[in-house]
């Protein structure tokens, strides 16, 4: 069925990956007519430094 994967950077609470998950599994079961039980969604979090943009590193440019 359904695999979703979400990739971020480092950072987010529990709490909001929980609602992440759950409000993409709503609207993914919805649209794909998929029940919500068989919705699959893997959150990646992925270090600024090992995930860049125009050739440099997302550490570099936005440090904070």
């Amino acid at each position: 069925m359904p695999l979703v994967q979400i990739s971020l950077w480092p950072g987010r609470s529990d709490e909001v990956k929980e609602k992440m998950i759950a409000e993409v599994t709503e609207v993914v079961s919805r649209t794909s007519g998929a029940p919500p039980e068989a919705v699959e969604v893997i959150i990646h979090e992925v270090p600024k430094t090992n995930w860049g943009m125009g050739g440099k590193p997302f550490a570099k440019t936005h440090p904070e």
